[in-house]
């Protein structure tokens, strides 16, 4: 039902016949986009509901780097497919909120890439919460829920940064921040998220010959006892391609896992490479079937790594669609 706050709107409404208007289904996000637009005094629900049998599902915007030179499209994608639940990369989060191009590289520098590293710099010195504010509103207008920022952080990151992300993660009121690091990294980050009251998640490889990767399970264990806002955004694929067995590590540590990354990847005794998914060894169904039976509240998140030939937006509908016959 359309809410509205008063009589305005309803005047404003006088072009649309009773009947027209009550045609406008506002389960259809296109319609209630639409709707919003031409009533902005209105409160329109417009939220895409990617929610199938108690499972969340949405996606990282990682899957769509392809088409990230305009950071507007990833949003758009989410509206076409339908995923009503977003986890944003911290590089598009800052291309949203309409920072420089990062600049930099390897190797000899030009002039012009030095500059340009030093304008994001800046940039980054000036942002403040209000930077990002506009990022949330602009996700949320478009009917996604935004529930998690990723922000990567490598050993050599400077505490001004760790506190960089979690300022962004605050701006954006998402609970939890994920990340890929390493183990001793995340001793460094201890005092930042008790501080910001903010859960980290780590995010796992299948780099098993280096004992500072989150990897193998016992990794994950060792950071949630360093802090109660320690977490595990358990990737099965990379899971799966680690040797590991996804559905028994959610099983034991589900109420410590705030989201997975969903992907299909083989063994590695089928080489560990991605692919399309229902060619790989990840136990999807099983796990997709796990979180619907037992209602977990945490979301799967697609992370589409394997090429497409139609494209990314096209492959990432196909593992929605893939979910959705999972589930069915």
């Amino acid at each position: 039902m359309l809410a509205l706050n008063d009589s305005a709107s309803l005047g404003a409404m006088t072009r649309y016949t009773r009947r027209e208007f009550g045609q406008v289904t506002l389960a259809a996000v296109p319609a209630a986009l639409l709707l919003r637009e031409a009533f902005p005094e209105a409160r329109v629900p417009a939220e895409i509901n990617s929610k199938i049998k108690n499972v969340q599902i949405g996606a990282i915007t990682y899957s769509f780097n392809s088409i990230a030179q305009n950071p507007d499209d990833i949003i758009k994608a989410y509206v076409s497919i339908g995923l009503g639940e977003m986890e944003l990369m911290s590089n598009h989060c800052e291309a949203l909120a309409g920072a420089p191009a990062r600049g930099g590289g390897r190797g000899t520098q030009t002039p012009e890439q030095v500059a340009a590293a030093k304008a994001f710099t800046d940039w980054r010195t000036s942002a403040t919460e209000a930077t990002f504010a506009p990022v949330l509103k602009k996700i949320t207008d478009a009917g996604i829920s935004l529930q998690l920022l990723c922000y990567n952080m490598s050993d050599s990151m400077t505490d001004d940064l760790i506190e960089y992300g979690f300022m962004m993660a605050k701006a954006l009121k998402v609970k939890t921040m994920t990340t890929s690091t390493t183990v001793s990294m995340a001793k460094r980050v201890v005092p930042f998220a008790e501080k910001y009251k903010i859960n980290v998640a780590f995010h796992g490889h299948d780099n098993l010959s280096d004992p500072n990767q989150f990897a193998k399970p016992e990794s994950f264990v060792a950071a949630m006892a360093m802090s109660k806002y320690f977490m595990v955004n358990l990737d099965i694929g990379h899971f799966t391609s680690a040797g590991f067995d996804a559905v028994a590590f959610i099983k034991e540590h589900h109420a410590r896992i705030t989201n997975l990354h969903v992907k299909d990847k083989h063994n590695p005794a089928n080489g560990g490479q991605n692919v399309a998914w229902g060619q790989g060894d990840t136990p999807i169904k099983e796990v997709l079937n796990l979180m619907s039976k037992e209602k977990y509240p945490f979301p799967a998140n697609i992370e589409y790594e394997y090429r497409d030939p139609d494209g990314a937006v096209a492959g990432v509908g196909k593992c929605f669609k893939f979910i959705k016959d999972a589930l069915a």
